[in-house]
């Protein structure tokens, strides 16, 4: 009978993924239905650049610079004569890219710190605090910034850069998560068994936060896009002949009273993007939450 209930409580932190009607819950929610709606636009908008964009996104066709919509060119040429469109189409390829690998180290750091904190305790738990807090009390982007000063321009550097400013929220968060279920019954039926510390950790702790790090990192797929664009925009990211829409931007920015279109569509798509992400983000969190069900 203890096992039982022992198994129970294991599971119910863990059913809102693995239950089968997981899939029909998300799709109910239409908050959810629209940001998935809308990544998968992207995302496949994305993957299929070569075939959808309509122009080379590099071809430079200087006679035809600044050019308004036209047949040729369906959002105008910037001042360079390149597809505004094509290159937009590109651009998400590398700001999806940055967001998806950013959240990925986040937390491949930041998960293991906080498991470590968050168990273990004392020591440990102090000394991994007050690394997070170095870092969190400086603001994101100027850390960003002086961790590009160092390491130079480019878009891998500004994955890493991120990384490193965005993991102690991970640590945070699964600390915090971890100091409430490691008091579960579960866990001492398990020390009882005489399980390990890694069996404890990798078989019962990490499995009951995993839905927290699932919502809290889909939410955050958000932030590096944004991050990225600010950095390629400072001249920090994504350097020529990459196409980010970041560093459309920063181009565009200069042209926006000739020619706003070489801004306004980046800046459009990074902000449906964000917006998508967020969506998304709340619909699964009010699926995987039991406390969010009705």
């Amino acid at each position: 009978m203890q096992q039982r209930r022992t198994d129970a409580a294991r599971d119910a932190r863990t059913e809102g993924i693995s239950r089968p009607g997981f899939f029909a819950r998300l799709l109910r929610k239409k908050v959810a239905f629209v940001g998935l709606s809308m990544l998968i636009v992207v995302s496949l908008a994305a993957i299929c650049a070569p075939w959808l964009a309509p122009n080379d996104p590099l071809e430079q066709t200087r006679p035809r610079a600044l050019e308004s919509s036209s047949r040729d060119y369906l959002l105008g040429t910037d001042h360079l004569g390149r597809c505004v469109l094509s290159r937009g189409i590109y651009g998400a390829r590398i700001s999806l890219m940055v967001g998806m690998f950013v959240v990925l180290f986040r937390i491949l750091i930041g998960v293991p710190a906080g498991l470590v904190a968050g168990f273990y305790g004392g020591k440990f738990d102090s000394l991994i605090m007050r690394v997070t807090d170095v870092f969190i009390s400086f603001p994101g982007i100027l850390l960003a910034i002086a961790f590009m000063a160092v390491w130079g321009p480019g878009i891998w550097n500004v994955v890493m850069a991120l990384s490193v400013v965005g993991w102690p929220q991970y640590a945070r968060l699964v600390r915090g998560e971890v100091l409430s279920v490691k008091e579960e019954e579960f866990v001492e039926a398990g020390r009882a068994l005489g399980l390990s510390d890694s069996q404890l950790i990798f078989r019962h702790l990490l499995p009951n936060v995993a839905t927290v790090i699932i919502v809290y990192g889909t939410l955050g797929l958000a932030a590096p896009i944004v991050s990225e664009a600010a950095l390629s925009f400072l001249g920090l990211g994504t350097q020529p002949p990459a196409v980010s829409w970041g560093r459309m931007l920063s181009e565009g920015r200069r042209y926006l009273h000739v020619a706003p279109g070489i801004a306004t569509f980046p800046g459009l798509t990074i902000t449906i993007t964000v917006m998508a992400f967020n969506l998304f983000g709340d619909g699964l969190r009010d699926v995987l939450d039991p406390r969010q069900r009705h």
